[in-house]
């Protein structure tokens, strides 16, 4: 059980013994249902980053009755996370162009507003002055 296919081996027998669907573990642990096959299948490192994957492994540890640490102890291989290269890929809109918001580009609409707010008040008053409510 070198690896961390071994682990999750060790844990979908035991999840199996314990007749618990993936569905029902992921209900008691609030680890997808995704994530929870992918560390069975030895594959979690593929979806999640080495922090996640190690406390997701803990947490499914815990619930299925083993100890996370000497799990660890027993098995240093299989915990080496951090020694994969991670792809990291950019989502979508992440590299769109923002405004700074200190930019010149937000008093421009103030400007107007407040123009037009003068000039409302100033044709107001003309007219009242005109009428002789003023």
């Amino acid at each position: 059980m070198e690896t961390l296919e071994g682990v999750g081996d060790l844990f979908k027998k035991k999840r199996e013994e314990m007749h618990l669907s993936l569905k029902e573990v992921e209900n008691a642990t609030s680890i997808r249902q995704l994530y929870l096959q992918a560390i069975e299948e030895g594959r979690a490192t593929q979806f999640l980053s080495p922090v996640y994957t190690l406390g997701f492994i803990k947490q499914y540890a815990v619930f299925l009755g083993y100890d996370p640490e000497r799990l660890i102890k027993e098995n240093p291989k299989a915990f080496q996370l951090g020694s994969e290269k991670q792809e990291f890929s950019y989502g979508i809109g992440t590299l769109e162009v923002r405004g700074n918001p200190s930019g010149s580009v937000r008093w421009f609409p103030n400007l107007i507003w407040g123009t037009l707010s003068l000039v409302v008040l100033g044709a107001a008053w003309y007219f009242a002055k005109f009428l002789g409510v003023v």
